[in-house]
């Protein structure tokens, strides 16, 4: 049976969808991810990326991070693809129950989509260390040096920079969808990053799919893979 249409049939026939996904779904809205060949990860820099978006270097090095910040992780004229729009119609159906996503674009809820858990949390929050008042992403970007906060306070983004550790609100609403699902599918991830990675362990019910261009470790266990662009794949849907 075609892929396309063995997926159509699994999403028609489910009532509770959760989909987890990755950097994968962000890429073809102009997003680099981390991890390929023309990621972040491969390029040069002073420091190693994975270095610089870390809660030591954001402390001691808080400058720096924000040069690496500004030129890397922003990306404020980025619009929700196929991908993202699909999935806000399927909720608005009723099918899609959560996204949980490992990306901190806001791309999901600019497609329309309202139940989405950030694993990661978003660029388009940033709050002062000291006082807690929020700023949006477009003060961040605007502003100079390290950005700061009218009490003096330096401003952080609301994001899990290595070191840190994941909202527990979060991880609890994420394993619950999950284990309550009976359709899970992981898109746009290389299911490489933990603890994130770890949830879909928690899944019990009866579809599991997982679309991809490379292998990822879910393959072995999921009733149907598809290695394709996921903005394509979801572009030849029907909802």
């Amino acid at each position: 049976m075609d892929k396309i249409l063995q997926l159509q049939q699994i999403i028609d026939q489910s009532q509770s969808i959760v989909f987890f996904g990755g950097a994968g779904v962000s890429t073809e809205s102009g997003i680099p991810d981390f991890r390929s060949q023309d990621g972040l990860y491969a390029q040069k820099y002073a420091y190693p990326p994975e270095q610089i978006v870390s809660h030591t270097f954001f402390t001691y090095r808080t400058k720096e991070f924000f040069e690496f910040y500004r030129d890397k992780m922003l990306y404020p004229g980025a619009k929700p693809n196929p991908a993202h729009t699909y999935l806000a119609r399927l909720e608005a159906a009723g099918k899609l129950k959560a996204v949980i996503t490992q990306n901190i674009d806001g791309l999901h809820q600019a497609a329309g989509s309202k139940n989405v858990l950030e694993l990661h949390g978003s660029v388009l929050r940033n709050y002062c260390t000291r006082c807690g008042k929020f700023y949006g992403v477009d003060y961040i970007k605007s502003s100079a040096g390290v950005p700061k906060c009218g009490c003096g306070g330096t401003i952080k983004p609301d994001v899990v920079l290595y070191e840190e550790s994941l909202d527990g609100d979060i991880i609890t609403s994420a394993i619950k969808a999950i284990s309550e699902a009976d359709t899970l599918i992981i898109g746009g991830t290389s299911l490489v990053v933990y603890p994130a990675a770890g949830f879909i362990d928690f899944f019990r019910g009866k579809h599991l799919v997982v679309i991809n261009k490379s292998a990822t470790s879910a393959d072995k266990t999921a009733e149907l893979v598809i290695n394709d662009s996921i903005g394509k794949v979801f572009s030849a849907l029907k909802i």
